[in-house]
């Protein structure tokens, strides 16, 4: 994209660090005076944005999808957007559940419903738009899983090529959907944080269109659209705490972005308090933000959990992250991957929604949140499901901990089936 046909909502992009500010184009992705920690904030014309949409105009929008919000996202007028249903998933009152937990009122937000399986849907169709705009044939990323599988669908509906970078421990799901999108895929010898480095090393030799969360200021944008389906499906009204999983910290700043844009829009009057849940085995954002330190110059951890989706040793995105929960007055939460695997079928018994471990976090985190007095009963919750569960099969015959017994063809084989579930229901 060059710099006269920038979209003329943005005013600006915003270094987090030192607040210098520059124009789209200017920069390809990063604050050159702080290398690939310059993270930037994309910045609007609010008072041009409410004159083009309202909760008046949406309520006649019969887009199902997040280009509904089009408005408010920072791509040009006639880029095209892949030929794919990206946003608009459902929010479910789950009142079931809200009784097991103890909350009056408790909601789950299904992103398990995206074309890919993924929330991450929404960052890499915007990917896909920019790149178009900057005139790429070639986009990369690095991921744990669930990124790259949203880049390849995206790349597919949209025919554009795509070369991504996972570790070599993604779950075989995972990298089974890379190669039906036709992806260029490499397995990386390492983790994930070694297969970011890599990705931003080979995007710079080669040309290549950077997707990576954490560098691109773009892919905060896209995950926005969730936090306006909430308060849109809410009937504008905010919830108290949203809940969700965080790895590099990318969604949770983006949920966070998305409130206040519809704040500063005057749609909403408070913001949700932000509940970024943490695995025990990558919990680098819980440390910074109960030790009140620097997330940029905090020393990466080695990051191990059942929740690949939220593995990061070093969140690319810490900085934005920390400031969204701090900034809502939520908190970060730390829970072990027996409370992750617990809370799989907890959460699809009690609503039918089948999550990840990434995905089923958050129901983790609300039964540490009540545990700690951080909600309470009266509050109207919200959890963010990330990822469906047939991205990660193996953790969820691991959580249900049961295999179903094999039986003959027979009613007399089905009866003995029976009675021993019974006897053993009863032991």
């Amino acid at each position: 994209m060059n710099k006269t046909s920038r979209p003329d909502h943005i005013t600006g992009m915003r270094c987090t660090i030192c607040g210098r500010t520059y124009l789209p184009g200017e920069v390809d992705y990063v604050c050159p005076d702080h290398g690939n920690e310059g993270i930037l904030d994309i910045e609007y014309d609010y008072d041009a944005i409410g004159r083009r949409i309202s909760p008046q105009s949406l309520a006649l929008d019969k887009t199902c999808s997040q280009w509904r919000y089009r408005p408010l996202l920072p791509v040009l007028p006639d880029t095209p957007a892949p030929a794919a249903a990206v946003g608009w998933t459902p929010l479910y009152k789950t009142d079931r559940l809200a009784k097991a937990v103890g909350l009056d009122t408790l909601y789950v937000k299904d992103d398990s419903r995206q074309p890919t399986g993924s929330l991450k849907d929404r960052a890499s169709a915007l990917a896909v738009m920019k790149a178009r705009e900057a005139g790429a044939d070639m986009i990369t990323t690095a991921s744990t899983g669930n990124a790259a599988a949203a880049l390849a669908g995206m790349c597919a509906a949209s025919d554009m090529a795509c070369t991504i970078f996972v570790p070599r421990s993604a779950p075989r799901a995972k990298v089974a959907q890379l190669l039906a999108y036709g992806a260029r895929v490499f397995l990386v010898d390492g983790s994930y944080d070694d297969a970011f480095e890599l990705c931003l090393k080979a995007a710079e030799k080669y040309g290549w269109y950077n997707r990576n969360t954490g560098f691109n200021p773009y892919m905060a944008e896209g995950k926005k659209t969730a936090a306006f389906e909430i308060c849109e499906q809410l009937g504008w009204q905010c919830p108290d705490a949203v809940f969700v999983g965080v790895g590099d910290g990318c969604i949770i700043s983006g949920l966070h972005k998305g409130f206040m844009d519809m704040f500063r829009l005057g749609w909403i009057d408070r913001l949700p308090r932000l509940m970024g849940v943490q695995a025990e085995g990558s919990d680098f954002l819980y440390r910074c933000w109960e030790q009140g330190a620097d997330p940029v110059t905090f020393p990466a951890i080695k990051a191990h959990t059942v929740a690949d989706s939220i593995s990061a040793g070093l969140p690319r995105d810490r900085r934005k992250a920390l400031a969204a929960v701090n900034g809502s007055g939520g908190a970060f939460l730390r829970v072990s991957d027996e409370a992750i695997l617990a809370a799989i079928p907890e959460l699809a018994r009690l609503t039918g929604v089948f999550a990840e471990p990434a995905g089923a976090s958050p129901l983790a985190g609300l039964h540490a949140a009540l545990a700690q007095d951080l909600a309470a009963r009266d509050e109207t919750c919200v959890l963010l499901v990330t990822g469906s569960g047939l991205k990660d099969v193996d953790a969820t015959i691991k959580a249900c901990d049961a295999e179903p017994p094999v039986i003959a063809p027979t009613l007399d084989a089905l009866g003995n089936a029976l009675n021993n579930t019974m006897r053993n229901q009863e032991s």
